[in-house]
């Protein structure tokens, strides 16, 4: 059997030594938060962290990945939806079909790890994933509330919700 380290857990698989990432974390380990979109990296769906690098797991095969790289999936970041972009997504209600934003979390998560308060330009370097309902303005919103440690005054937001509340 071999092994891999996900979210801070050895887990064992059996699968061909060029399966993607992906479908390991999916049918093997059964993490389905992180999803299949394109298969060639490059809508994000599948983005991981490996040793706190986002990376498309849909192309990258588990043979390239060593038993000590540290993998941390969507479900590795916090066991409630506790982690500072996550609640930012949910306070702002950033996601409408929601596919693609474990991924989108996860690229987010890396970016602020090195940029603590990016600039638009910095965002639009790092966060290249597709959102095919196009919910990029709440996602740089909620970017720039993380940044500003959660308020969404400070980040000069003035959200409007559904129900007519603002933020």
């Amino acid at each position: 059997m071999a092994k891999l380290n996900v979210n801070g857990q050895t887990r064992e698989f059996e699968a061909d030594p060029d399966t993607p990432l992906l479908w390991v974390l999916r049918e093997q380990l059964d993490l389905t938060g992180t999803k299949y979109g394109c298969g060639i990296a490059k809508c994000g769906s599948c983005t991981v962290h490996i040793d706190g690098i986002p990376t498309r797991s849909c192309q990258r095969p588990v043979n390239s990945i060593s038993a000590k790289e540290k993998i941390v999936t969507i479900e590795g970041l916090s066991k409630n939806g506790s982690h500072p972009v996550q609640k930012a997504w949910a306070k702002l209600d950033v996601p409408q079909c929601g596919y693609c934003q474990s991924g989108m979390i996860m690229a987010t998560v890396a970016l602020l790890k090195a940029k603590p308060n990016p600039s638009d330009a910095d965002i639009d370097a790092a966060i290249t994933n597709i959102c095919r309902c196009g919910t990029y303005n709440r996602i740089r919103a909620a970017i720039k509330v993380v940044a500003a440690g959660g308020k969404t005054k400070t980040a000069g937001l003035a959200i409007q919700h559904a129900d007519g509340s603002t933020t």
